[in-house]
């Protein structure tokens, strides 16, 4: 994540119960009409999460408000995301937002919420859209669906390399890295904070992740911490603890991605809210050509033969804000590396750590991000690195405070990437605590099969966004964490779409 500090920096175990409901009428007149399909997703005693699909059948309108009546007074709405969600008695509305209230004719738009029960959850039988009733008769049937995930822990995770557009296990299954980012081990051995900022790295810890349906971690590393030099406290010390917990994810069937996140290198002539240090204790544009490579080659040693190990080569490159934002400069530099325009120190560029890795005989899939801060993903094709293995997977990061944060990017920028290798959103968030964004967000990846890993596994207080947790024991943040819990446990890393 690009830092505003220092220290800015997941299943449900068996078959889940989705209960769906759709219930459609003619229109009472050309004008009017919808439809809407109402459906359970996952239940637990007490508790459960809903997704509400709307589909207009009349004419375009700019804004609406869906409403439907729970059957039982104890059903209540909580925490709901993709519009503005209001209950009173049985009576449910969830009003749109700015970004979905447009509906044409035949356009359709998700949402959902987080609700609680008593002694029974009956789905409602009726519905309408800015007061036209969806369903001129309640329906005689209802249709139940049973979708089992496959949360982690009976296996180990799977080995894994690329096959065309998609991440594949050994068996040539497809599958996709779906969980969190746990920050601390890039900053906490600078810091004075030991190795993980006083957070847990145990089996109770994972068995939290577990619970919603986590399938990946990513865990930012610390060049200057794993190599032990220029007074770090880190050196083997450091490599064993990043070690034991890799080993410990795995066996739980948990993919690990290690993550270069800060490196060495003064960038003295950057503006005053970028970090001046050069040494690892903030985020830098490049990865250095005095460490990254040995860096890597360090951590490929370790892990080669494990290819259930992804490796993320350098967290958010953005060589081009040195070079007055010229993304040809900015490019080249990416791949390149050497003496960049406005960097003062010589970097290594992206073809550099792809040689560093292999050249230790290491098979593992490379996560590469794109520009400006890994947003940025137009040119990756072109400048794309040579790889022996064909191994190479594209890292976007996209929050909702990015240059590329709507639909109508994503599908001109990335859809056109992702149809050409397997892409995985390593970092994505918004800056609001809610789900709205990510849920979009979330959405869009699963229909176009990419991987995402929200920020942040860490409980420091969600603020002003991106902080999924209360505690280590992973009770969700309301809004992120909750919309994010919810919407984890309705995927499986198997599934095909």
């Amino acid at each position: 994540m690009r830092h505003r500090q220092a220290v800015l920096a997941v299943g449900a175990a068996g078959a889940l119960a989705l209960a769906g409901i759709g219930m459609t009428a003619l229109p009472a007149s050309a004008a009017s009409g919808c439809s809407i399909t109402y459906a359970v997703q996952s239940q637990w005693q007490g508790g459960f999460t809903a997704s509400v699909a709307i589909t207009n059948l009349g004419d375009p309108v700019s804004s609406w408000t869906a409403a439907f009546d729970f059957p039982k007074t104890d059903q209540k709405v909580g925490q709901g995301w993709s519009a503005t969600w209001t209950q009173s008695g049985t009576r449910v509305s969830a009003a749109s937002l700015g970004w979905n209230g447009s509906l044409g004719t035949g356009a359709s738009t998700t949402i959902g919420f987080v609700g609680s029960w008593r002694d029974a959850n009956p789905v409602p039988t009726s519905f309408s859209l800015n007061g036209t009733t969806c369903n001129g008769t309640v329906p005689t049937t209802t249709t139940t669906t049973t979708t089992t995930t496959t949360p982690p822990g009976d296996e180990p995770a799977p080995k894994l390399h690329v096959s065309g557009n998609k991440l594949v296990t050994a068996d040539g299954e497809p599958y996709r890295l779906l969980g969190v980012s746990r920050s601390s081990s890039e900053f906490a051995c600078v810091q004075g904070k030991g190795m993980w900022d006083g957070g847990p790295v145990d089996q109770a810890s994972v068995d939290a992740m577990k619970t919603w349906n986590i399938h990946a971690v990513r865990i930012p590393l610390n060049e200057e911490c794993w190599l032990g030099v220029n007074g770090s406290p880190g050196g083997a010390a450091y490599q064993q603890a990043v070690k034991d917990y890799v080993d410990l994810l795995v066996r739980n069937g948990i993919s690990p991605i290690l993550d270069l996140h800060w490196t060495w290198g003064a960038y003295t002539n950057s503006p005053d809210w970028h970090c001046k240090d050069e040494h690892a204790v903030c985020q830098k544009p490049m990865p250095d050509a005095k460490y990254a490579p040995q860096f890597w080659a360090g951590v490929a040693s370790v892990f080669k033969g494990n290819d259930a190990v992804v490796f993320d080569l350098f967290n958010e490159p953005y060589p081009e804000m040195a070079a007055d934002w010229n993304k040809t400069l900015g490019w080249q530099c990416w791949r390149d590396g050497g003496t960049c325009t406005g960097l003062p120190y010589e970097t290594a560029g992206m073809q550099d750590l792809v040689d560093a890795v292999r050249a230790t005989g290491a098979t593992n899939v490379l996560l590469l991000g794109g520009l400006e801060w890994a947003n940025d993903m137009r040119e990756w094709l072109a400048y794309k690195p040579t790889d022996p293995r064909n191994n190479l997977a594209a890292s976007w990061h996209a929050y909702s405070f990015n240059a590329c944060a709507t639909e109508s990017c994503w599908d001109t920028q990335v859809a056109p990437l992702a149809q050409q290798v397997p892409v995985v959103l390593g970092e994505f968030g918004q800056d609001n605590c809610g789900f709205d964004y990510m849920g979009r967000l979330a959405d869009w990846a699963d229909a176009h099969h990419i991987s995402y890993l929200a920020w942040t596994w860490t409980p420091w207080g969600c603020t002003s966004g991106a902080v999924l947790i209360k505690d280590w024991a992973g009770t969700p943040e309301p809004g992120i964490g909750e919309g994010y819990k919810a919407h984890l446990l309705t995927q499986d890393p198997y599934a095909t779409r």
